[in-house]
């Protein structure tokens, strides 16, 4: 029973130390999340701060690292021109600390 314990507590640390690293396919059918990037923050669903370094992509908490290779990623999007079309509307931000949902209904696409 110790041992069943110890074995579920570890494999949920590793799902929320898991960041948000995405790999931006090129094909709609490839891609889990649809999303659509809006010029105002007002709009969106998830802030996104694009970071440079893998180990800072935190838990579903819209800060991103982008990965060139598709066995890394925890999730595949792909960015369409039509706010309609999509799953999720981001906004990019240039500022880490403004990351994170506006609308958490949508926050299980992320997992």
């Amino acid at each position: 029973m110790k041992k069943i314990l110890i074995t579920l507590v570890l494999a949920l640390i590793g799902v929320a130390a898991s960041g948000q690293v995405v790999y931006s396919t090129d094909y709609k059918s490839e891609a889990q999340v649809k999303v659509y990037v809006t010029k105002y923050k007002s709009e969106a669903d998830l802030v996104v701060y694009k970071t440079t370094y893998k180990s800072e992509a935190d838990a579903n908490k819209g800060i991103w690292f982008f990965t060139t290779y598709k066995s890394e990623a925890k999730k595949k999007i792909w960015f369409t021109d039509y706010k309609s079309e999509a799953d999720i509307v981001i906004y990019f931000t240039t500022y880490k600390s403004e990351a994170g949902w506006k609308k958490n209904s949508k926050k299980h696409m992320m997992y």
